[in-house]
């Protein structure tokens, strides 16, 4: 299980570098389509990992981290960007 969370872990700092550079570098009123996007792309990336693995075990228990995961980051950086003046 210790690889598993190296991905996973993984996954979230892709997730959240890629956060920062979307909050400082697009407007309030586009925000929520490119989050969208890299919440499906956090999700597509484990999927995708999961293909290249010989064992299907663990693969839900993958999927749901990362994408519980993204989410509330994502769900953080959307409270930032709504709540700053």
């Amino acid at each position: 299980m210790k690889q598993n969370w190296l991905e996973i872990i993984l996954i979230w700092v892709m997730v959240a570098v890629m956060t920062v550079a979307l909050v400082i570098s697009l407007p309030r009123s586009v925000i929520l389509g490119p989050f969208a996007a890299v919440l499906a792309g956090s999700l597509a990336l484990v999927s995708l990992v999961q293909l290249f693995r010989a064992e299907p075990k663990g693969f839900v228990r993958r999927l749901v981290y990362v994408g519980g995961g993204s989410y509330l980051i994502l769900t953080i950086a959307t409270a930032y960007v709504w709540l700053r003046l």
